[in-house]
């Protein structure tokens, strides 16, 4: 429960980041935040809220002398910029990148059936960075080789480049849907393609 996700809306109500309970409640209690309410747009500090969670019935935290409802969003009291938060480069932000398909052949593979490719051989020069790394199944990787893909007959199904997240959230909301958020994200945002 404590590791569930919470919208974090700056001064102004725009969704900045997504924080975890624990951190959540945290600011709450501290001062530099308030929950809100998503039905009434309500705002609650921690007093109120843990007064208010006395007659929660679910996705509440019990402490020792009393229970919290766990907050869905909260608002900042003072911070009213945004947070930038650059995708990290990882094996696993590879394979959501490219959604577990070959970058060659174009299909879908199971994880263990990919690798990861230098488009420019690291021999020929070639870097770890978004742009030239991408997956590949082991017929086509062991096709190319130590080769550039047009030196072997393969083409790149797209060119490989940054994930495009949601702005200054940093990551993709529709790994993580809670309907109340949809009065503060744009819908647009939700199902978001990652455009490579």
């Amino acid at each position: 429960m404590l590791s569930a996700s919470v919208l974090v809306l700056n001064r102004s109500w725009i969704a900045v980041h997504i924080a975890d309970v624990r951190r959540a409640l945290s600011l709450v209690y501290r001062g530099a935040a308030k929950v809100v309410s998503p039905d009434t747009y309500a705002t609650y500090d921690f007093e109120s809220w843990k007064e208010l969670s006395q007659a929660a019935d679910s996705n509440y935290i019990c402490t020792v002398s009393f229970k919290i409802k766990v907050p869905e969003i909260i608002v900042l009291n003072v911070f009213n910029g945004f947070y930038r938060q650059d995708v990290r480069f990882s094996r696993r932000n590879i394979f959501e990148r490219d959604r577990n398909t070959c970058q060659y052949c174009g299909r879908r593979h199971n994880k263990m059936d990919l690798t990861i490719d230098h488009v420019v051989p690291r021999s020929r020069g070639g870097t770890d960075t978004w742009d030239n790394v991408v997956l590949a199944c082991v017929t086509c990787n062991v096709k190319k080789g130590d080769m550039l893909p047009q030196e072997v007959g393969l083409k790149l199904i797209r060119p490989p480049m940054r994930p495009q997240w949601i702005p200054h959230l940093g990551v993709k909301l529709g790994a993580v849907r809670v309907k109340s958020w949809e009065k503060f994200v744009n819908m647009a945002y939700w199902d978001v393609e990652l455009k490579e």
